[in-house]
């Protein structure tokens, strides 16, 4: 568009102008300029003179030949397309860099207007950033390349019980693939947990291995930790039917010479962060002297079978709370008061009662040989639960530190540490000798006149104990 006249100006324009040309006089004629000056002293009218010589010198440059291009103002005009075509234009931006290399961002593509949740025909344009994750070192363990031994190490199990265990939750935590992400494994999800649970490491560790984040890896222990129980537990951690104590009561009789014990019991603590709530309830007399300084515990009572495999457990008492007030409250003393169990020896330490089911040692200073005796074969018997108990707190570290977990999601966890300590148990999955742990639960004698105490179970104690001295190990005596 080429300029030729100037039909109205406003104060700005004016100024510009008077100044452009101005520059343009000076350069062809220097003489000019004092000449205007003067007359713009001398002309009273002032402005209305200036902008004459402005007009007049417009009209001069309308015989020169300036070039089109200089003045050209290249404007289209809108299609009609024009709001459609910006809608549907994909933007793609590229991914930040981060100095270091380690850590990287990649942008999907946009999505176009209406593909997005929420988004309808026009409508604003979103992108999906997602951080990109070194996953070499699961893929290595998930590979074929992966030792055995390499892969027991870390999860604590061989490759086919692994199998097994994904093949059963297979249902329990598949997740679906959806617009945004392709969903995880569920091979990833179990290891994940198992990882975790085996180690102890702290979840920016468990992040980095697997290529997850933080949070998500956090999310999949518990998922993983309830659908054990959910799936698992009702299948490898249960009382025993009829047939299987029967088997018991024979295995524990060959041990120590004392018919119809169908299990072990002991009660540990799993050291926790001071609860906002009832802190006081969880307080630990005996792990606050013994680490000089506050401590607070929660509680796993467990049963065990000759081959220390848990068939009852109670979790989640207060660390403050005696080892016979949490047996009197557990669903193991109720079955027996209500008679649901008959005709069976569940054997516990000193900190236990003694009952017409639960046989506890001696605890008199001055025994005599008969009850010496019967405190060596009860030991031997709770010797069995103590093992139990060290295999299940050095198979899954996690359990040997101060936990993180919320408390009310503490027993989920600590419910799939026995049921998965149970599937090694019953897959024969030895633990590496350094692994091995030492229990430190002090345990707090329950005294003659504990709660509980009848006649009955003292008569039948001291029958044992005569017979163990003066009968064979076979037990033909107690028949």
């Amino acid at each position: 568009m080429e300029i030729s006249s100037i039909p109205f100006l406003n104060q700005e324009e004016y100024s510009y102008f008077y100044s452009f040309f101005q520059e343009l006089d000076n350069n062809s004629n220097i003489g000019d300029i004092s000449i205007n000056k003067r007359r713009k002293i001398d002309d009273p009218a002032g402005e209305n003179n200036s902008l004459k010589e402005i007009l007049n010198t417009i009209s001069f440059l309308d015989d020169l030949d300036i070039p089109n291009s200089t003045f050209d103002l290249d404007f289209q005009k809108p299609s009609s397309n024009f709001a459609s075509e910006t809608t549907e234009r994909v933007r793609k931006t590229p991914p930040p860099k981060f100095d270091g290399g380690a850590s990287s961002s990649t942008v999907t593509e946009e999505m176009v207007s209406g593909q997005f949740h929420g988004g309808g025909v026009g409508g604003p344009q979103r992108r999906l950033w997602v951080k990109e994750r070194s996953k070499g070192w699961w893929e290595f363990y998930n590979s074929d390349e992966c030792p055995d031994m390499e892969f027991k190490k870390a999860f604590r199990m061989s490759k086919a019980t692994f199998n097994m265990i994904c093949d059963e939750l297979d249902s329990a935590v598949t997740k679906k693939d959806t617009m945004l992400r392709m969903a995880i494994p569920v091979r990833q999800r179990v290891a994940v947990c198992l990882y975790r649970l085996a180690t102890g490491d702290p979840l920016r560790t468990v992040s980095d291995l697997f290529g997850l984040g933080i949070s998500t890896c956090h999310k999949l222990v518990l998922e993983v930790c309830a659908a054990i129980r959910t799936v698992l537990m009702p299948k490898y951690l249960q009382w025993p039917n009829e047939a299987r104590l029967e088997q018991i009561k024979a295995e524990f009789e060959s041990i120590s010479g004392i018919p119809n014990i169908s299990g072990s019991i002991y009660t540990t603590h799993i050291s926790i962060i001071a609860p906002k709530v009832s802190p006081a309830a969880y307080f630990n007399k005996k792990h606050t002297e013994r680490n000089q300084k506050p401590s607070y515990s929660t509680t796993v009572q467990g049963v065990v079978d000759p081959h220390g495999v848990f068939t009852d457990i109670c979790i989640g008492y207060p660390g403050s709370m005696r080892d016979d007030k949490i047996l009197e409250k557990s669903a193991l003393s109720q079955r027996f008061n209500m008679g649901h169990l008959k005709d069976i020896q569940v054997v516990g330490s000193t900190s236990y009662p003694l009952l017409d089911w639960l046989l506890v040692p001696y605890t008199s200073q001055n025994q005599t040989w008969s009850q010496h005796s019967f405190n060596e074969k009860i030991g031997e018997v709770q010797k069995v639960a103590k093992d139990a108990f060290m295999r299940l707190k050095g198979r899954w570290t996690c359990l040997q530190k101060r936990t993180e977990v919320k408390l009310q999601d503490l027993p989920v966890v600590l419910g799939a540490c026995c049921v998965l300590h149970n599937i090694c148990e019953m897959n024969n999955e030895t633990m590496d000798a350094d692994l091995g742990f030492e229990l430190f639960d002090d345990e707090i004698v329950a005294g003659e006149n504990a709660r509980g105490k009848m006649v009955n179970a003292v008569q039948v104690r001291d029958s044992i104990a005569h017979n163990l001295l003066h009968h064979s190990h076979g037990g033909s005596g107690f028949r």
